[in-house]
């Protein structure tokens, strides 16, 4: 059963977009949009980690994480557009696990959820994913093909990642861009062909006549394993 993970955010646009990421990686996502809601949704749902907004009605995110944390120690990732350090001590002290600013990445976003989850279940160390004689260790960032270790930046491990994760089905490069780079990334589509093709001279038997990682002509690339 995957990681269930409860958004709460007022704004819908910015709520919406993160349970539509967060399912399209593989966690179950029920959200929120005020502070009386989300302990509504936290005791119905047993969320295995919040996403939490300070700036909230009925109920403000200190509060919601407070009330929280007499009664669980679900991981709590707060999500806020206040950016001075006394709001992140405030938020810490009130039983937050971590804390970002707003506009964020979706990649460092994801990468903090893995950390939080992993810190909360320690069994999550081994964490792998693997298709044939390729291997992603999730907690290392270390990729290996057939046992041997690949020289992979951080940005051809987290698009790899994000096209092993949905083996066979097609993804856009808008959408990777998106996933792997971030919604307020402002560059070109055409990086996503250029980290392709550097992944394909690392996992390809000859990168000219690539067998992994497909072209779908006119959308984007399908990884066929």
């Amino acid at each position: 059963m995957s990681d269930k993970i409860l958004v709460v955010d007022d704004e819908p646009n910015l709520r919406e977009t993160l349970a539509l990421n967060l399912r399209a990686s593989g966690y179950q996502v029920v959200t929120a949009a005020d502070g009386a809601a989300a302990l509504t949704q936290a005791r119905a749902e047993q969320p295995d980690l919040v996403i939490l907004d300070l700036m909230l009605p009925e109920l403000d995110g200190l509060t919601v994480c407070r009330s929280l944390r007499q009664v669980s120690d679900v991981p709590v990732l707060v999500l806020t557009a206040r950016t001075g350090e006394l709001d992140k001590i405030v938020g810490l002290e009130s039983g937050a696990d971590d804390y970002m600013t707003k506009p964020f990445s979706l990649g460092e976003l994801q990468a903090r959820i893995r950390a939080l989850l992993r810190r909360a279940n320690p069994r999550r160390a081994g964490d792998e994913v693997v298709s044939g004689d390729l291997a992603l260790n999730l907690v290392s960032r270390r990729a290996f093909l057939a046992g041997k270790e690949l020289v992979l930046s951080p940005k051809e491990f987290s698009l790899l990642l994000e096209l092993m994760r949905h083996q066979g089905a097609v993804l856009s490069r808008d959408l990777l861009l998106t996933r792997v780079w971030g919604y307020d990334y402002y560059g070109d589509s055409r990086t996503v062909d250029v980290h392709v093709r550097w992944l394909r001279e690392k996992i390809e038997p000859d990168s000219a006549r690539p067998e992994r990682i497909v072209t779908v002509r006119g959308i984007g690339y399908r990884f066929e394993g």
